[in-house]
């Protein structure tokens, strides 16, 4: 019996794209400088991508965790030349709106602070409206407790099952005026009315130094909270006046600074959560988990987003969830194989079929001593030839784009390209290989595109990625 295990889980749910376009403009938090950011929809599987269209050939900066370069005030984004800061609240506002796929142009290099929340760019997307598209989500379901901890900054975080969204923050920056705080969120659908609109904070000495050393140019007392953590006289309070153009800035009660209102009573926690969401969105795959945290911040949210992103990728080595017993009646035989590919033996390299949906199938290559090509190919040590594995692996994918047709026998598939192909292990007489390929986008016009992988228990032995082309039988037969 072969034990397969995967955790990442096909859901239901589809991936969704806004319907339109949506433009907002305004200052970047530290640059000071006036941009402009427009939402535009993105295909299936695209993810989340910023575009600098003020730059040569406008490169394209994929929001994915190992390219943040700076996380010392915001988290910024570096690829192919480009930089785009300050990107954690549009971010957290997508995964709040549980978009999977949009494309954000900018014509500068920071996003535009606005209020210091997410909560203008959730109400954008919401103008607009949100289309489901064809491929379903796929959520990385956390398999085990994920640790990150800073032990000098007593900074704790964890990732636990759940089958669910849930973030848990807390803040503790002993500090008499902001003291210890708590925010939770139970679901995603909680963002948009208990997160979106908490805005950033900031300790007095910090926007001082900040100040000081002109790091925050395009701030604004209007888009922070700021924390008075220290003695303030009026001569300091007439300084800030000016520096934020304003008549009169005093402390309030709370213990700050009177030029806003706070939202929430712990509004710092709950935009400490928002930033959290955001960073952790580089990760790149809608999560279900238990996040707890206690005093995040970009470094610590980034180091754990790639501590997640590592089991993500050493999860996706078992890339087939099937638990098989050769007794049990596949779905499909070999003569039922044969109804739908037109290879005969010795060309035919499929055994079984496990598994077959509208974006994946499952199949078995059972590699006997008999098989033909062992009484050339290394005689005295048979080891199964790596265009055969390939073969077979496209033979199991040629399933999956035939079952798209009404009449399978009257079609067939020739694949167009192989790409990224990789030997991992010797595959040999007595192995059972178990191969699974993926649509990585919807069909179009005949066209698809898959991964595969094969495994011999649970360790890959080969994995490409494939495109082939549906053509009519008759028509094939013209073609040269």
């Amino acid at each position: 019996m072969i034990n397969i295990a995967l955790s990442t889980v096909i859901m239901n749910l589809k991936q969704r794209t806004i319907k339109s376009e949506v433009s907002v403009s305004g200052l970047g938090l530290h640059t000071g400088v006036a941009v402009t950011m427009t939402f535009k929809p993105a295909p299936d599987n695209h993810g989340y991508k910023f575009k600098r269209t003020d730059l040569p050939n406008q490169p394209i900066i994929d929001a994915d965790v190992d390219n943040v370069t700076d996380t010392s005030r915001s988290t910024t984004l570096s690829q192919n030349g480009a930089s785009v800061s300050t990107v954690e609240h549009v971010l957290a506002a997508l995964v709040g709106c549980e978009v999977d796929n949009v494309l954000i142009e900018l014509d500068g290099g920071e996003v535009p602070i606005l209020d210091g929340s997410a909560i203008t760019f959730v109400q954008m997307l919401d103008s607009v409206g949100f289309l489901n598209q064809e491929t379903d989500r796929e959520y990385f379901q956390i398999p085990h407790n994920i640790h990150y901890s800073e032990t000098d900054r007593k900074v704790d975080m964890v990732a636990m099952p759940l089958d669910d969204y849930r973030f848990t923050c807390m803040v503790d920056y002993n500090s008499p005026v902001l003291g210890s705080q708590h925010a939770t969120i139970t679901s995603v659908s909680d963002f948009k009315q208990e997160i979106a609109s908490c805005r950033t904070f900031v300790f007095l000495h910090e926007l001082e130094m900040l100040l000081k050393h002109d790091l925050i140019k395009g701030g604004d007392i209007n888009n922070a909270i700021v924390i008075v953590d220290h003695e303030i006289d009026d001569k300091e309070l007439k300084e800030l006046a000016k520096a934020f153009n304003r008549e009169d800035i005093q402390v309030a009660k709370e213990g700050i600074l009177n030029n806003i209102e706070l939202r929430y009573q712990n509004e710092p926690a709950r935009h400490k959560l928002l930033d959290m969401i955001g960073d952790l969105a580089l990760i790149g795959t809608p999560i279900k988990g238990h996040i707890m945290a206690a005093r995040p911040g970009h470094a610590a949210n980034i180091a754990f987003a790639k501590k997640i992103k590592a089991a993500i990728k050493k999860d996706k080595k078992k890339k087939i969830q099937h638990l098989y017993d050769p007794s049990v009646k596949p779905l499909y035989d070999i003569m039922q194989i044969m109804d739908i590919l037109p290879h005969r033996p010795p060309f035919l390299f499929i055994d079984k079929i496990l598994e077959l949906s509208k974006t994946h199938v499952v199949g078995v290559k059972n590699v006997t001593m008999h098989e033909n090509y062992f009484i050339g190919h290394f005689p005295g040590a048979p080891v199964m030839p790596g265009v055969i594995q390939i073969e077979a692996m496209a033979q199991t994918g040629g399933i999956l784009v035939l079952s798209t047709v009404p009449d399978p026998s009257n079609y067939l598939t020739y694949f167009l390209k192989i790409d990224k192909v990789r030997f991992r292990a010797q595959v040999l007489p007595g192995d059972v290989i178990v191969f699974r390929c993926d649509l990585m986008e919807p069909i179009r016009r005949g066209i698809a595109q898959m991964k595969g992988v094969g495994m011999v228990g649970e360790k890959i032995v080969v994995e490409a990625e494939m495109m082939a082309q549906i053509s009519r039988y008759k028509e094939s037969e013209t073609a040269v």
